[in-house]
């Protein structure tokens, strides 16, 4: 039978489920009585925000009309947020061609051209769809140039409305003529592309594959090329939504394999499985190995709930491998874990899961990055936490991450974005008009500075038509300080914070302030303190309760108030010295979700 393997980019929420949704409905795939919504995303939160956190496998028989033949279908269904660009990339490794959905009323944005050139770049076919063509502002005609002037794609673009269900067969028939058929050596050695794996509670570690080149059998000893690790094909089979179990898959194919491992961290993402006996002589390129980008603390509500919290990540890991997590104290928030997130949506979609999932209250310090720091004696160290930051005096330079972002957005706008990237400390690259009304800018931005509210501020300042996109370029020289806070004259390490110095007064007063309305007053006076160093940067001062001892004197002798006044000061002298302040749970609460 004819294969094609194809897979659906676009930016978010320009219609890539619902498009699934018609193509498995019009190939008969799934029953009409079985049929739901974004029927491809499983997790609950996916349904939910109406986004696809992880790519999805499923494959579909089709015989177009007046022909003979029965094609096979392997659809790979890809995320459109920034954060999983990675799940992208290897969805793209596993296909020959490359649905590029762009929305008829929003056009050509800042994702649609990042996943446009990691199309180009990894050899597919790719086949433009203009889709939602039946909204009142749909403009078929301007996204048809947008494709050609701004992608490169001179191809006429397929018209579309997956709610509709217009356009279907239509793309079906672009699919089946313009996507090459696979390689269909299968007298080859074994060479198969990991391109996801998922933990089943009974059947351990299930790994999705793509038949490069041989064939695979039930039975057959493997082995993982980037890390030796022999294995044995238990089961294998075909994606369907649900496992449907084959003798073989042969070169072209994409199916599962359960290989009896017990553990995710056991199969790497992008790995190359082949035959232990007969290995292939080079694995597949483009692996790499996933780094998180964005740390943040993750700390219970109740100190009680801290073996729970440890089960409920080990078990998210497994459904989730890209994040990493590993245990750590702080003395203002007790035990807890240092969490590594490929970016913010996807920090607060673990928050969110093992909060509804496990029923675990949780704090989430603010966020921040990989700082690499070089010492006087050349050595290199990896700061992920504030708190882990080397004393001034051994630093010789400090290396923050940078990425390249690209800024799409209507041209009325074009001075309130430069104006913040120029405030995030970005480096412009260029400018280029993509239409008469939409222009891309290109700046170099820290890391660190588009973790915090960059995102909400870009689309504020737009009124969300801005559209962002960014890839990581390595590190660059920064001027950075660890601001800590102290309170009572200790150091409360969950307020510390890496900054540029010329950031670290503003900041730092900010929080000082906002710390003044959010403690508690007591029967002494507390300082609140910024410092860098030993220096002190800014304060502010919590005043005392104080009883009016001078109540019951009516009058009388100037003396006898005086000597009750001091009796009153000597006491808050003494209680100053041995008064400890107890942070409320709500002030730290509040602080980090300020931060965030």
């Amino acid at each position: 039978m004819d294969i094609r393997n194809f897979c659906i980019i676009a930016h978010i929420d320009h219609g890539k489920s619902t498009l699934a949704d018609r193509l498995l409905e019009f190939t008969g795939t799934i029953p009409k009585r079985e049929m739901k919504e974004q029927i491809m995303d499983g997790m609950e939160l996916e349904r939910e925000r109406g986004i696809t956190i992880k790519a999805k496998a499923i494959r579909m028989l089709y015989t177009p009309p007046g022909s003979s033949t029965r094609y096979i279908l392997n659809l790979i269904d890809t995320p459109g947020h920034v954060d999983f660009t990675y799940e992208v990339s290897r969805a793209l490794a596993a296909c020959e061609g490359a649905l590029l959905l762009v929305d008829a009323s929003q056009g050509v944005e800042a994702q649609t051209l990042a996943n446009a050139t990691l199309a180009r770049d990894a050899g597919l076919e790719v086949i433009p769809v203009i889709n939602k063509i039946d909204l009142p502002s749909a403009d078929p005609e301007s996204c048809q140039k947008q494709i050609g002037e701004v992608l490169g794609i001179q191809k006429q673009a397929v018209l579309a409305s997956a709610k509709a269900g217009k356009g279907i067969e239509e793309i079906l028939k672009a699919i089946i003529e313009q996507v090459p058929a696979p390689n269909m050596d299968s007298a080859a050695p074994l060479k198969a592309i990991v391109f996801d794996s998922v933990f089943d509670t009974f059947r351990g570690v299930v790994v999705y594959v793509r038949i490069l080149e041989g064939e695979v059998k039930t039975g057959m000893k493997l082995k993982f090329m980037q890390t030796d690790r022999p294995v044995v094909a238990e089961e294998i089979g075909t994606l369907q939504l649900k496992y449907i179990k084959t003798d073989r898959l042969q070169a072209g194919e994409v199916g599962y394999m359960i290989l009896g491992l017990k553990e995710l961290k056991d199969v790497k993402m992008g790995d190359t499985l082949t035959s232990a006996e007969r290995p292939t002589a080079a694995p597949h390129p483009g692996y790499k190995e996933l780094k998180p980008f964005v740390f943040a603390g993750i700390y219970p509500v109740n100190p009680s709930d801290y073996d729970n919290l440890k089960k409920a990540l080990e078990k998210l890991h497994l459904t989730d491998s890209a994040f990493s997590f590993s245990p750590e104290t702080s003395t203002a928030l007790g035990f807890g874990f240092r969490a590594g997130f490929l970016g913010l949506l996807h920090l607060d979609i673990v928050k969110t899961r093992i909060e509804r999932e496990f029923e675990i209250p949780l704090i989430a310090t603010a966020p921040n990055v990989e700082y690499e720091v070089l010492t006087l004696q050349d050595e290199k160290i990896k700061v992920d936490n504030p708190a882990q930051f080397p004393d001034p005096g051994i630093i010789k330079e400090i290396l923050e991450p940078y990425v390249t972002a690209t800024i799409i957005v209507p041209g009325d706008y074009v001075g309130p974005i430069m104006q913040l990237c120029q405030d995030r400390r970005g480096i412009f690259h260029d400018m280029k008009y993509l239409s008469t009304t939409r222009v891309a800018l290109h700046y170099d931005l820290p890391l660190a500075e588009i973790v915090s509210d960059f995102y909400n501020e870009l689309k504020s300042l737009s009124k969300g038509y801005a559209s962002f996109d960014y890839d990581h370029a390595g590190y660059s020289t920064a001027d950075l300080v660890k601001t800590e806070i102290m309170v009572h004259a200790e150091v409360v390490d969950a307020f510390s914070f890496i900054v540029h110095r010329d950031k670290a007064y503003s900041q730092a007063r900010s929080l000082v302030e906002a710390l003044k309305e959010l403690i508690p007053r007591q029967m002494f006076e507390i300082p609140l303190q910024a410092k860098i160093g030993s220096r002190i940067i800014a304060r502010e001062t919590i005043p005392a309760i104080r009883k009016d001892v001078l109540a019951k004197c009516y009058g009388g002798d100037i003396s006898r108030k005086r000597k009750l006044l001091e009796k009153q000061k000597e006491g808050k002298k003494k209680m100053k010295q041995i008064g400890q302040v107890e942070i409320p749970q709500e002030a730290f609460m509040a602080i980090l979700k300020r931060d965030s």
